[in-house]
């Protein structure tokens, strides 16, 4: 057996284990980081089996906020595609210079998964900091109605 098969048959196992951690993951976070690596390990099996004919193009990414940014630059980062940004350009645009299919199959995907997983802990931090801790509450449904100049 040649070591392209070989791996492609140990990508394999290690997505059968995945699959089951994040069928019984404990926690979102546990289930998220599951989610992501089998992500990365389908589309490493993906890669494998077709050619890489697609060109390269610039994609522009506009974030929510700085947390999003830096999920997303270090996700880059971590797959070894360099992001950047041009002069003048707001803080929370970032650029990068990808196969755009490949791109949306991997990173775009996992910042999707681990961005909804830092959303929710943010939330749950949040509530948890005004509730328990403020002793308040910040529904800002029930704010006072006031005349503008008055």
């Amino acid at each position: 057996m040649d070591s392209g098969m070989r791996n492609q048959d140990d990508i394999r196992d290690k997505l059968a284990k995945l699959e089951a951690l994040f069928a019984r993951g404990a926690t979102p976070g546990e289930r998220a980081a599951a989610g992501a690596a089998l992500e990365r390990l389908q589309s490493r099996l993906d890669i494998g089996s077709s050619p890489h004919d697609e060109p390269e193009i610039e994609l522009q990414y506009s974030l929510p906020d700085v947390w999003a940014v830096r999920l997303f630059v270090a996700l880059c980062r971590k797959h070894d595609v360099k992001p950047y940004r041009y002069p003048r350009q707001r803080r929370t645009t970032v650029m990068v210079r990808v196969e755009k299919s490949s791109f949306e199959r991997t990173i775009a995907r996992e910042f999707q998964t681990l961005h909804r997983e830092l959303t929710i802990y943010f939330n749950d931090t949040l509530n948890h900091l005004i509730a328990n801790v403020m002793k308040s509450d910040g529904d800002d449904e029930n704010l006072e109605q006031r005349q503008i100049g008055k």
